[in-house]
């Protein structure tokens, strides 16, 4: 029989202990330090105590606890002295079935990483599906791994343990993350079509109006009516938009969704998760026959990224009204228009038709957003979900400072006019000033010597700047200083230089009572609500300009990578972003009697 929160909230300390068994390898001190903060209402909130039985143990405690478990395909498997439960985890990876080579690669790279790091690598093997992962994933883990710093890995090793207990606490309770397992298939299969180039070298690429952002679109498109929408479209900047109607087909609608165009070599969830959370949602309110106070209307915008037109937020930008005309006459690098794209993917390409679509906020309650949260934050503080506080504003510039090239060797250092040396000193004026103020942040991106050489003191510098803060005003504040002290330093140095701002964008506060709402959301779950600050720009920024937004973060696994291949997150916390956008429906519903 599954175990049973009751059973476990009526144990006594030895009992919730042996109850809990096998879940941390070797170590039931970490059960033992989760019973005094029963009862517990959730599973999640269970694993939430466990995972903070292992933070508070202290670095010698959680390198002995690292140490518990066994190598992957090492001398326990081989001499059958595995637990129950490594034997299963490591037999579903398949390494219980290595060729010779196989396991002589998986021993060489034990034996590189123990001399490295001290400790056995960890891996939760079943992935982020439960699955069961690949050997070759395996092994393209254990490579990349190894050349982390030992702390950071150390770091990475709990988390993976966190991971492995978490999966044999869901096989102890009977759970299936069903709702998690069907947004990642939905990432999976949505991630098969790609641009070509890329495609061919196994990587994800789809942009705008592109074979492969068709090929999304009409998959879209079929999900939804299969989940139960009254209404699917395609609308005349390439929106996938779904409606399924409240009560009342003239009541208002929630407005929901994201991006699902990429970057290059870019991952499966950024944007995309913020579709399937509603999907999944609308599907299981169709299967009950239940309809709401209110029409729930979700967007897959068919473009975020800016890859290929100059031209981001257009999609977001149509429903806001703000897309600007100009766009349609830009061209890709193959010198297609806009306009042709548009007209080759059958939309109208026109003005008249872009405007129609612009969004009455008198109709919407408002505008949510899940996503991934793109970071390590939620990562390093092992929690699953955390609530947003604010879409930064940003301000983009490009510069160079000149001063005058001449001879490494001849001239004497009190003399020289090295520009680059003055974007060097900016840079770290930028971090310093950056590093001052909480949510603040700056970064030179591009810093370039043109026509540069060994022996020259560079005459000239190009480089970038990107500053973002949560407040337009605590953004312009640095701006400004900033500025300034590129004024100081080029007078100092006998230097003159231009800037150019080349994009801004708004801050976008999350409205106070839907903040409120994703926040009741969490709780309900068994979870803390943690508040964090999105640096990254969102779809939500834009419709921020016409309605009241918020947005939930998910964790991501990977250090919280993003725009990248590695970029994942597991059933479980996707299973949590599905329930915490029910929950936000139901308030929603009962604020409505």
């Amino acid at each position: 029989m599954p175990l049973t929160l009751e059973q476990l909230n009526a144990a006594t300390q030895a009992e919730f202990t042996a109850l809990l068994d096998g879940t941390y390898e070797h170590s039931p001190w970490v059960a033992s330090g989760a019973w005094a903060k029963r009862p517990f209402a959730t599973l999640t909130q269970l694993k939430r105590a466990m995972a903070e039985a292992v933070r508070d143990a202290g670095t010698e405690v959680q390198l002995k606890l690292i140490r518990a478990h066994p190598e992957l395909a090492g001398k326990a498997m081989i001499s059958k002295t595995l637990t129950a439960e490594s034997t299963n985890e490591q037999g579903k990876a398949g390494l219980t079935d290595c060729t010779p080579e196989e396991f002589a690669k998986i021993q060489k790279l034990n034996a590189d990483y123990n001399a490295k790091f001290g400790f056995p690598f960890i891996l939760a093997v079943r992935g982020p599906r439960g699955l069961g992962l690949t050997k070759a994933e395996i092994i393209a883990t254990f490579e990349r791994r190894l050349g982390h710093p030992v702390d950071y890995e150390r770091d990475e090793a709990l988390r993976n343990i966190h991971r492995i207990a978490e999966i044999r606490l869901n096989d102890k309770f009977g759970v299936e993350p069903t709702f998690g397992n069907q947004v990642l298939d939905c990432a999976e299969l949505l991630a098969r079509h790609s641009d070509p180039g890329f495609k061919e070298q196994g990587q994800l690429t789809v942009t705008y109006l592109t074979e492969a952002h068709l090929a999304c679109t009409a998959q879209l498109q079929r999900w939804m009516q299969d989940c139960g929408f009254d209404e699917v479209r395609v609308d005349a900047v390439g929106n996938v938009v779904g409606v399924y109607h409240g009560q009342d087909r003239q009541a208002k609608r929630l407005l929901t969704g994201s991006h699902f165009d990429t970057v290059r070599n870019g991952g499966k969830y950024d944007g995309r998760l913020g579709i399937f959370v509603p999907l999944v949602a609308v599907r299981e309110l169709h299967r009950a026959g239940k309809r709401l106070p209110f029409g729930i209307e979700v967007v897959g915008f068919s473009e975020e990224e800016g890859q290929r037109y100059k031209a981001t937020f257009l999609a977001s930008g149509a429903l806001t009204g703000s897309f600007n005309p100009a766009w349609l006459e830009q061209t890709d690098a193959d010198g297609i228009t806009m306009r042709e794209a548009m007209r080759a993917a059958g939309l109208p390409g026109t003005m008249g038709a872009i405007a129609g679509i612009k969004r009455d906020p008198a109709r919407y309650l408002g505008f949510v957003e899940v996503h991934i949260e793109q970071g390590p934050v939620l990562n390093e503080l092992d929690l699953p979900l955390g609530v947003v506080t604010s879409i930064n504003g940003n301000a983009r510039f490009m510069g160079q400072v000149i001063g005058m090239a001449s001879h490494a060797g001849t001239t004497p250092m009190g003399r020289r006019r090295d520009a680059a040396c003055a974007v060097a000193e900016l840079a770290l004026y930028l971090e310093q000033r950056a590093s001052s103020v909480p949510n603040l942040v700056g970064t030179v991106g591009q810093l370039q010597v043109p026509a540069g050489s060994t022996n020259v003191v560079p005459g000239r510098c190009i480089f970038s700047l990107d500053i973002r803060a949560t407040t337009n005003e605590v953004r312009d504040a640095c701006i400004a200083d900033v500025r300034a002290e590129l004024q100081r330093i080029c007078e100092a140095r006998g230097l003159h230089f231009t800037l150019e701002e080349t994009m801004r964008g708004a801050a976008a506060p999350s409205a106070p009572e839907w903040q409120a709402r994703w926040e009741r959301a969490v709780e309900s779950l068994g979870l803390p609500v943690f508040h964090m600050p999105s640096g990254a720009g969102h779809d939500a920024q834009k419709l921020h300009e016409l309605m009241p937004q918020a947005m939930l973060f998910v964790r991501g696994l990977n250090a919280g990578i993003s725009h990248n291949p590695l970029e994942a997150t597991t059933n479980d916390d996707a299973d949590l972003c599905v329930r915490a956008f029910q929950h936000l429906l139901n308030q929603l519903a009962e604020e409505a009697r």
